[in-house]
């Protein structure tokens, strides 16, 4: 495979580069870019997540330190790497940057890489770091995001990177043996320290301010840069458990957000800011395939509390609240059930009750006091952690998060089913055609109109 015309300078990317021990960004993305060329459906996979998707016939080429015919600064803009698919006589192409470890991408140098792109008929560029984005279109960067340049920017996480390998390996997706193998090494390499790849692990100083602030009983300032770079690191935390969970069971698991906040991360900032006031509680929804429901997560500042937890709907086939509630009952089969709870929520405006899942163990007959003849329409089933100091803490508060929300899902989670109405039944006097036909409905329509 030959350099591409409109280089001066670039090689295709090797499985095994052949560089400084401490250029470490080059070595990874070198190897990335090499499986993505190479591994069928790791590339389709990859590409997709930014809008491409091809056939099998796709030609996918892939180099480093690419410098363009012409270019000025060679020295000092030179993307990590190029992305070319040429499918018939159309062809796609993206500029790659990649930081590893602790180093953050630059937004100076992003925008010189997207004024190179304009300049030589690339389409894209595409970061790779340790910063989370929500979906690969929506760049962590919020400056990225506000540009005004028409080329666009996507983003991959490095861990999102592992988390697509490991699927694909683990749902046995890679039809080519010797493909299997090569992702299965990418695999490996990617989750040696020497890679550089780690997932999110701190929240900023800002985290202790906020919580010193509301411990105190001040009110979040509604223009709060200390609230905004919480939830942007909330953001990039909630992102990496849900790849902490895909690589878990398995499975794609994806947070659940409205529409608009998936278009556009300033809106879900805003609104999210707005919440954070009024409520001091950090939110989000991760969906996973085929589960009884979603998980929910609330970060409970005042409380130093994180609730994780599953809201199914009452099965309607039994009439009492008490045998609705041994339905759900009969579900837990762990007996890590001492932070476990279950809130009842009432059709109308009942308000909701609630009870440790011990005390109902103990006695259901709880579940019916002081509601008379009502029936409980729905639970939420959650794990309620009190983590005291440990809550305020940058690293522990995540360390924490990332063991409650597993451990709720592993012991509670996975083993809850979804009540389904059940299938509609023939009734006995419409068993045969006849008894349905035109003539039998217009004469059971006149016996109803004699009575």
């Amino acid at each position: 495979m030959g350099r591409p015309e409109f280089l001066s300078q670039g090689e295709p990317a090797r499985l095994f580069p052949v560089l400084s021990t401490t250029s470490k960004e080059g070595r990874t993305t070198s190897i990335v870019l090499a499986c993505l060329s190479k591994v069928n459906e790791f590339g389709t996979e990859l590409l997709a997540a930014v809008g491409q998707k091809f056939g099998k016939r796709a030609k996918i080429e892939t180099y480093t330190e690419v410098v363009f015919h012409g270019q000025k600064d060679a020295m000092k803009d030179r993307p990590d790497g190029l992305i070319i698919v040429r499918t018939g006589s159309r062809t796609w192409s993206a500029l790659v940057e990649a930081k590893v470890g602790n180093n953050n991408l630059d937004v100076e140098q992003i925008e010189r890489y997207r004024a190179l792109a304009k300049e030589h008929g690339i389409d894209c560029v595409i970061t790779v770091s340790n910063q989370f984005a929500t979906v690969p279109t929506n760049h962590p960067i919020a400056e990225v995001r506000k540009s005004r340049s028409k080329i666009p920017v996507y983003h991959w996480s490095w861990m999102f990177v592992l988390t697509t390998a490991d699927l694909l390996l683990n749902n046995a997706e890679i039809a080519d043996e010797d493909q299997e193998l090569l992702l299965n090494e990418l695999r490996r390499f990617l989750t040696h320290e020497s890679a550089g790849v780690h997932g999110f692990d701190r929240m900023p100083p800002e985290w202790t301010e906020l919580n010193r602030l509301v411990s105190a009983g001040g009110s979040i300032p509604a223009k709060s840069p200390e609230a905004v770079a919480v939830l942007e690191a909330w953001h990039q935390e909630t992102k990496d458990l849900s790849l902490i969970l895909s690589r878990q069971t398995e499975t794609a698991v994806r947070e659940k957000l409205p529409r608009k906040h998936v278009n556009d991360p300033g809106e879900r900032l805003k609104d999210e800011l707005a919440r954070l006031r009024e409520d001091r509680r950090l939110y989000t929804c991760l969906e996973i395939v085929d589960a009884a429901a979603p998980i929910e997560v609330t970060a409970d500042i005042p409380r130093r509390t994180i609730d994780v937890g599953m809201t199914l709907r009452a099965p309607e086939d039994k009439v009492s609240s008490r045998a609705r509630v041994n339905w759900l009952l009969r579900q837990i089969k762990s007996d890590k059930i001492d932070d476990l709870h279950v809130r009842l929520i009432w059709p109308g405006r009942s308000e909701a009750t609630q009870y440790s899942v011990k005390e109902l163990i103990e006695d259901v007959t709880i579940c019916e006091r002081d509601k008379g003849t009502l029936q409980v329409s729905s639970f939420h089933i959650f794990y309620a952690r009190r983590l005291g100091a440990r809550f305020t803490q940058q690293t522990n508060f995540i360390v924490d998060l990332e063991d409650v929300v597993p451990a709720f899902y592993r012991e509670i989670g996975q083993e809850l089913s979804a009540w389904r109405k059940a299938a509609p039944k023939i009734k006995e006097d419409r068993s045969s055609a006849a008894e349905v036909s035109p003539d039998a409905i217009a004469e059971e329509a006149e016996e109803v109109a004699k009575d």
